[in-house]
C-alpha cells in the first residue's frame, strides 16, 4: 500500500492504538440451533466505531472454519477495521437455504452487537473465498435474507467476492457437464448440480439473478485468478450484470498465482490483489 492511499484509508477511519495487539472474542453465539452457529470477532486494541469486514470462508460448502483467515485479520486491524469470521452449517447435512439464513443471522449479530467490540453496525464489507465468494455475493444482492432478520440492507458497504465460480449456477453446471461430455469424464456424485438443488434453485441461489438498479446493493470488487476460465468467466459475468444495473463493480484477475494463494496472500505487502482490495475499500468508505 502506498503511503497515499495509507493517508485516505486513515482519513475515512477514526483513529486507533494501532500499535496494540489486537483483541481476539472467539466462539461467540449467533444461533443456538448448532455448534456452528458460531464467529469471531478480531478488533484493534482501543477500537470504536471502525468498520466491519464480515469474512465467509470456502471449502465447496462442505468443509471449512472460520479460523482459516491466514493474514486478514492482521491485515485489516492494522488498518482500523473490525475483522468478524463466521461459521456456517453445512452440505449435506443441511441445504443450501440453510447456509444463506444462517449468514443473514450471523450478520445480524453483527448489526446487533458489534459496537461492543469497537465495530461500526452501519458499515459492513462482505468478503468470501471460493464457496464464501459465492455467498457473500448472494448475500449482497438478494436482499431477502437480510430482511427476513430485520437486518438494514444499507449497512452494506461494500462485497468482495474472492476467486468464486458460482456467481450464475447454471452457468457453471452448463460448462463443467458440457466439458466433462467431451472428454468422456464422468460426472461427480456431489457436484454442482447436486449442491445446489432444483434448477429453479440454481437460478435462484445466483447473485447475477437478483441484481437490478434501485435496491440498494453495494459496489462490488470481485477478485479471481485470470489463469483459470472458468472463474474468471463468472466474475466477469457478475461484474458485466453488476455494471449494467448501473452499480459500481471492478473484475480483478490476480496473475501467477492460484485459488489458494489468492486467499492466503491478502494481506501481503506487495500483493496485487491486496492493493486492488485496500484501493476499493478506500473508495467504499469515502463519507
Amino acid at each position: 500500500m502506498t503511503s497515499r492511499l495509507f493517508a485516505l484509508l486513515l482519513a475515512v477511519t477514526p483513529a486507533f492504538a494501532a500499535d496494540s495487539k489486537p483483541t481476539l472474542a472467539a466462539n461467540l453465539a449467533y444461533g443456538t440451533a448448532h455448534e456452528r452457529q458460531v464467529l469471531d470477532v478480531h478488533a484493534p486494541a482501543g477500537a470504536k466505531n471502525l468498520p466491519v469486514v464480515f469474512w465467509i470462508h470456502g471449502g465447496g460448502w462442505q468443509t471449512g472454519d472460520k479460523t482459516s483467515v491466514q493474514l486478514k485479520p492482521a491485515a485489516f486491524t492494522a488498518r482500523g477495521f473490525v475483522f468478524v469470521s463466521t461459521n456456517y452449517r453445512l452440505l449435506p447435512a443441511f441445504d443450501m437455504g440453510t447456509i444463506n439464513r444462517d449468514l443473514a443471522k450471523s450478520l445480524r449479530w453483527v448489526h446487533e452487537n458489534i459496537a461492543r467490540h469497537g465495530g461500526d453496525p452501519t458499515r459492513v464489507l462482505v468478503m468470501g473465498h471460493s464457496a464464501g465468494a459465492q455467498l457473500a455475493a448472494l448475500l449482497c444482492t438478494d436482499d431477502r435474507y437480510l430482511k427476513a432478520e430485520g437486518v438494514p440492507f444499507s449497512i452494506l458497504k461494500g462485497c468482495v467476492p474472492v476467486d468464486g465460480d458460482t456467481f450464475d449456477v447454471p452457468a457453471i453446471v452448463a460448462t463443467g457437464e458440457t466439458r466433462r461430455r467431451l472428454h468422456g469424464q464422468p460426472e461427480p456424485k456431489f457436484g454442482h448440480r447436486a449442491k445446489f438443488g432444483t434448477d429453479d434453485q440454481h437460478r435462484d441461489y445466483s447473485a447475477v439473478t437478483h441484481v437490478a438498479p434501485n435496491k440498494g446493493i453495494p459496489p462490488f470488487l470481485v477478485l479471481y485468478v485470470a489463469d483459470n476460465p472458468d472463474t474468471t468467466a463468472q466474475a466477469q459475468r457478475l461484474t458485466a450484470v453488476l455494471k449494467a444495473a448501473g452499480i459500481s463493480a471492478k473484475a480483478f484477475g490476480a496473475r501467477e498465482t492460484h485459488h489458494t494463494a489468492i486467499n492466503a496472500n491478502l494481506g501481503a505487502d506487495g500483493d496485487p490483489s491486496t492493493k486492488e482490495l485496500f484501493a476499493f475499500v478506500t473508495a467504499a468508505l469515502k463519507p
